[in-house]
């Protein structure tokens, strides 16, 4: 049987109620990423990227239609079900690192694992791991504060990778870097991708989506 894509939507839409007004965020989004895709998001502010990404990292469903992760009917799951599939499926990484203040790197990426309840040993282990792999096998001991930008991104990519997610979801990854850490970031994400893992990168950024390798445009809630 052939595997499924990695991302398949239909007819997708999204709508909130404010007050008594309608918001359609997404209207009727049709979409399919395969794996091992490097694919950048691109749209203006209120276009529907950030409802779209929302619904693909499973930290909101959709209205109506489809969405199948990996073949798994994602508008059917219940709150505990997307937990765990956000906890196993996809690795998540903000502009703003989101890194825990008073704790090492090396504990800053063991964080999902201790959500996903692995021993404590492999825990350790796989998270050492994860940060030679982004570069910084000799900083697993440094707080956040005792990093540069760059680096901090890198723990930031390290913890997203660490559970062996099939997708690595980055919302403007580099937007807090300067040009030359930003760079650093984005050959990372190019290496991360040349190994096999497929990478949905959210910029508003006209060269940062240009490393990817196919673009996404979606104005008015609707792919273009």
């Amino acid at each position: 049987m052939a595997e499924p894509h990695l991302i398949e939507m239909h007819e997708l839409t999204r709508v909130y109620q404010l007050g008594p007004q309608e918001i359609h965020a997404l209207r009727g989004v049709d979409l399919v990423i395969e794996r091992g895709e490097y694919v950048a998001v691109m749209g203006p502010s209120g276009s529907g990227k950030s409802t779209l990404m929302n619904i693909v990292g499973c930290l909101d469903t959709p209205t109506s239609g489809r969405y199948l992760l990996d073949g798994v009917p994602v508008e059917s799951l219940n709150d505990d079900e997307l937990a765990a599939i956000r906890n196993t499926k996809i690795g998540f990484v903000f502009q703003t690192f989101n890194l825990l203040a008073r704790t090492t790197a090396l504990e800053n990426v063991e964080l999902p694992l201790i959500y996903a309840r692995v021993p404590r040993h492999e825990r350790r282990e796989m998270a050492e791991e994860a940060l030679a792999a982004v570069g910084l096998g000799d900083r697993m001991h440094h707080q956040p504060n005792e990093l540069s930008g760059g680096q901090r991104q890198r723990v930031a990519v390290a913890r997203a990778l660490v559970n062996k997610p099939s997708l690595l979801l980055a919302d403007e990854p580099t937007g807090n870097l300067d040009s030359q850490t930003g760079r650093e970031i984005l050959d990372l994400f190019k290496e991360l991708h040349e190994r096999g893992n497929s990478i949905i990168m959210v910029t508003h950024e006209d060269d940062v989506a240009h490393e990817a390798q196919r673009i996404i445009r979606i104005r008015d809630g609707r792919i273009q």
